[in-house]
């Protein structure tokens, strides 16, 4: 055989090894003939060792296979847990709504909204937090008010949750940081000289965050706008609350 043939030849075999590659299956399913209570025990223990990707796509497999199972009410539960541990915010919240809407009467109800409301409660998180650590009152407010709103119905329909107390403290948290965000906003707009924008987010925080630290803030970026605005008599106004309740800052404000 010469060299033209033998050329040839090898062509024509790495040809039809190729082509018989493209017939051979990509990967086999080890699972495939595994029964609901296998795939769920097999998820829950790459769950508890932190390989979040195997147990969402073994919890996925539950779903699709046994989706009338009484494993699979749990599967949606834990998937979402997961995605909130593997760090896809997007797809824990989708996964627990979609639990809520096909579960609404499931005996772990009050644990899907307590956890919607953690991964709300973390989002914007990373690790450059640890690095450069931000006022959590500085990132935007979206995902906090989200989280409040949560906790808050998870108080509303189930008080007595064994999650209700720690529930309470993370919607005390996240009340003063919103207040807090809206005084950042208020003394924003008094460096712009947005003098109206100003007293409007300051009485923001004194009408709806009643309690909060940012109180003090907000009452004396108010009587500052005001002063600015010529509206004197309402200034006096707001400094006689300032001096009613927080008379330590009135004497302050006097004295500066």
């Amino acid at each position: 055989m010469n060299r033209s043939s033998r050329l040839v030849l090898s062509w024509l075999i790495s040809l039809f090894l190729l082509a018989g590659c493209g017939l051979l299956p990509e990967q086999i399913d080890e699972t495939k003939d595994w029964s609901a209570q296998r795939l769920y025990s097999e998820a829950k223990d790459a769950l508890t060792s932190g390989s979040y990707e195997r147990a969402i796509d073994l919890y996925q497999k539950i779903e699709a296979r046994y989706p009338f199972g009484r494993f699979a009410q749990q599967a949606l539960l834990e998937e979402g847990y997961a995605y909130y541990k593997s760090g896809e915010p997007d797809s824990a919240l989708a996964t627990l709504d979609r639990f809520l809407k096909t579960y609404p009467n499931h005996p772990h109800t009050d644990y899907a909204l307590y956890l919607k409301g953690v991964v709300n409660f973390n989002r914007g998180h990373s690790f450059i937090d640890v690095i450069l650590p931000q006022d959590p009152s500085e990132r935007d407010p979206g995902a906090a008010r989200q989280s409040f709103g949560d906790f808050k119905e998870l108080l509303q329909r189930f008080p007595d949750s064994p999650y209700a107390k720690d529930a309470r403290q993370r919607m005390l948290f996240l009340r003063n940081n919103l207040a807090r965000h809206e005084v950042h906003v208020a003394e924003f707009y008094i460096r712009r000289g947005a003098w109206v924008a100003a007293a409007g987010r300051a009485k923001e925080v004194i009408a709806h965050y009643q309690g909060t630290p940012a109180v003090p803030d907000a009452l004396e970026i108010l009587i500052d706008a005001y002063r600015r605005l010529g509206l004197d008599d309402l200034a006096r106004d707001a400094l006689r609350v300032l001096q009613r309740n927080y008379p330590q800052r009135a004497a302050r404000l006097r004295h500066s």
